[in-house]
């Protein structure tokens, strides 16, 4: 059986390369792989077939249910946003990274053009797969960054490739007597935001 290979402690010649396109029936016999693979470790939502060495555009996903991705392509994306991920290729690294609420993704399945968003639950929200009654928008949104995170895979590119710098940076501290970057005009020390 497959294992997830840790990239900080093993090569994996696959994992920042753009996967081959394969067949819809060996794709569905590298999911039911994939799936094992999650369903044995219990810790991640989806998976990318190279990040269990194998160069197949396929990937899974099960957040809300099962989903299998074959050769997908994200056809349109909107409403930008930030997002703390993990991947379990790099297994204790967290980033944030940009992502978007809403995409739309074709795969060489029958059942293709999937709607994917984290909108507020809704008739234009709903992805074409959805049955009725599913209303929750934490789920949605994480299952439209999980659909992304591994098609990024599928193309070479890991979470960690699209991390973005957070941090905020005041660019020179003021002296304790100059004027406080406030705009109050009192002088640092003195200044309300040290109180």
């Amino acid at each position: 059986m497959h294992e997830v290979i840790n990239c900080f402690k093993e090569n994996n010649p696959v994992i920042n390369k753009k996967l081959r396109k394969v067949s819809v029936d060996e794709g569905l016999s590298i999911a039911k792989d994939l799936f094992n693979v999650l369903a044995k470790r219990k810790d991640g939502i989806g998976l990318a077939a190279n990040q269990i060495g194998i160069d197949a555009a396929v990937a899974v996903v099960n957040v809300r249910e099962p989903l299998i991705l074959i050769n997908p392509t994200i056809k349109e994306q909107w409403d930008e946003i930030e997002y703390y991920e993990g991947c379990l290729s790099f297994p204790g690294k967290s980033v944030s990274t940009k992502r978007f609420k809403n995409v739309i993704v074709q795969t060489d399945q029958e059942e293709s053009g999937w709607y994917f968003s984290g909108v507020e639950s809704s008739t234009e929200g709903k992805g074409t797969w959805e049955k009725e009654n599913v209303k929750d928008q934490e789920l949605r949104l994480l299952e439209s960054v999980c659909v992304q995170h591994e098609i990024d895979h599928l193309n070479g590119v890991s979470c960690i490739d699209k991390a973005v710098d957070t941090t905020i940076r005041i660019e020179k501290k003021p002296g304790r007597n100059e004027p406080c970057f406030c705009g109050s005009g009192k002088k640092y020390k003195k200044c309300c935001i040290n109180k």
